[in-house]
Parts: C-alpha cells; structure tokens; sequence
C-alpha cells in the first residue's frame, strides 16, 4: 500500500497541471480496463463495460488535481508573488515549501508586520526561489506550484500534502484491481482534473458518459480533534456515507443502498453531513439528464493543509464498500 501510496501524494499535479499524475496512474490501470482514454479536459476515462442486460452505466470519479499556487509577478529582486490555485489557506503558507513542474523548490515567506501574531492574506506572501534578480529567476509568470511535503506512515496514521483526493484515486485503483471481472454494470472510472477549481473535469465527463448512476470518491473533514467544529465523522470509524455538503444532496435511494451493502459485508461505516465544500458528486448529480448522485467519503484530519490525515483501515474501508456495490445489483 505505502509504495503506490506514496507515489501519488509525493507527485506534482495542481488543478490544470495533472499530466504527470494521469501518466503515473494510466498503466497501473489498463490491465484492468477494456478500454481507456483521455478527453480534452484531460480526464482519464477508464471502461470496463458488460454483455448484462438493461445494465445501468455507472460513473465512479476521484480527482488527480491537488492545490497549488501559481506566480503572478516577479520582484527586481527574484522573488514571487502569487495566487491560489484551490482552497490555499494563508495561515498554512508560512515557511512552507513548493514545486514548480521543473522541480524548482520555493520557500514562502510573508512581509513584515508589527503585529505578528496576525494571519497575513495571501497577497503579503511571496515565495523565494533562491533567485538574486528577476533574470536569473528560473519560474516565470504563469508557472504552477504544488506543495512540497514527503509521505509519512505512523501506524495506522498516513499523513501526505495531498490526501486530497489521491486517497481517492489510491480508493479506485485497488477496487478496479478487486473487482471481478463479470461486472453486472458499464462501469466507467474517471480520474478527473479540476476538482479544486470547481469540479470542472468530472462535469465534462459526465456530460460524455451520461451515467445513471455517480459516486464520488473524495476526503471529507472530521469532527475528532481538539475544539474541533462538531460533525459525527471521526478517524477510525470506517469510511463516511455522504448524506448532503453544500454542493449537493445524495440521492436517498443510493444512501440507503450503500449503507445496507456495508450491513452485509460486514463493514463498519459512519454517515457524513458536511457544512463546507463538496464533490465531484455535484457536477455528476446535475449533468445531462441528472443522475443518482452519491460519494463514499474517506475521513481526513487537516484538509488543505501539508499534512492532510488518514486512517488506513478507513481506506480499506472504503475499498470494500465500492467492490461490494459495483459487485451486486445497484436497485434503488
């Protein structure tokens, strides 16, 4: 687990910069797949289709993009102003570290202020890149950066910058590995770009494959930390069943189906309402017609921070639940 694992969350892929991340992840799965694609957005579409009739066409999405920055000036002195590509928090930036696609590192700092117990907003901040003078600067305007922070395993704990949602794509490339090969669905995982800059990937997708069906793979927050904000999520406790976020309402007949699946199978599960922030679920809810929308949520510590949070018995978790639905008759 921890070598695939860390190959995702160490690599560079902000929202609409996710080549490398669709290259790592393409031939882990096109042993699994009938067949496999890319579409303009640069979605990876991954098939697996099925001779059962009145089969229902199945959409499971987990996102490749993470968030990022990106330059937009450099000072005469080399040093980058930026902006947000995502939900970049500014009490997060502090002395931490990002790379450029090239493999430049950058460290960021903040303008002085008399009050240094205050969060400064993003635009006091700037990253240092090791440049003397804007010629030597090695990253131009335009450039994207990732966060630059290594996997860490402690125990049952995995920490990484980009949980979000590599966990996801980690999720879907082990249910395809598990799945048995006489799937009763077309199935169609997609890996999508653009999550973090709203859900732009999984929306053209599911404008192309027109599911009846749509689960979203993603992290979602938890409710287990000092003073934390209260939600009935937790670490530990198994994968979350989403019931609504802000972007969406889960289609209730799936609900009841995914939470009965895991009664069978035996796998412990808690239900998630989550008051900030959804899914790709939203746009695959919406899309064509409209389908029956869902998400099975991995709980995270941290989201959008550096050292984004999972329990790995929560992400087998997870795994087992979506084998157990793509296996069995999907009646809602």
């Amino acid at each position: 687990m921890h070598d695939l694992l860390r190959s995702l969350v160490e690599a560079y892929g902000p929202s609409g910069f996710e080549d490398a991340l669709r290259d790592l992840i393409r031939p882990l799965v096109e042993p699994h797949a009938d067949d496999i694609s890319v579409d303009a957005m640069g979605n990876l579409l991954v098939h697996k289709s099925t001779a059962a009739a009145g089969a229902l066409k199945v959409m499971i999405a987990a996102h490749i993009d993470e968030i990022g920055v990106m330059a937009t000036h450099i000072t005469e002195k080399g040093f980058l102003r930026f902006t947000n590509i995502g939900g970049v928090m500014p009490h997060t930036l502090l002395g931490n570290r990002v790379r450029f696609a090239d493999g430049t590192i950058g460290v960021i700092g903040v303008d002085h202020s008399d009050d240094r117990g205050a969060i400064q907003p993003l635009s006091k901040h700037f990253i240092d890149v090791g440049a003397t003078g804007r010629e030597d600067c090695p990253v131009r305007v335009g450039d994207a950066a990732g966060f630059d922070r290594a996997f860490v395993a402690r125990g049952n704990y995995l920490t990484a910058k980009s949980m979000d949602d590599r966990i996801g794509c980690y999720v879907a490339i082990e249910a395809l590995r598990r799945l048995p090969a006489d799937v009763p669905h077309d199935v169609t995982f997609v890996f999508s770009v653009q999550e973090e800059v709203g859900t732009r990937g999984a929306e053209a997708a599911a404008n192309r494959i027109l599911p009846d069906v749509g689960i979203a793979l993603d992290v979602t927050r938890t409710g287990d930390v000092p003073e934390a904000k209260a939600m009935s999520v937790s670490l530990g406790d198994g994968p979350a069943i989403k019931v609504r976020d802000s972007g969406m309402i889960a289609h209730a007949g799936l609900v009841r189906l995914m939470r009965r699946r895991a009664e069978e199978a035996g796998i412990r599960y808690q239900m998630e309402v989550l008051d900030g922030g959804s899914t790709d679920a939203r746009s695959m809810q919406v899309a064509g017609p409209g389908c029956a929308a869902g998400c099975i949520s991995i709980p995270c510590r941290y989201v959008h921070s550096p050292s984004e949070t999972v329990d790995s018995r929560d992400v087998e978790g997870c795994i087992q639940l979506l084998v157990a639905l793509l296996s069995g008759s999907i009646d809602l």
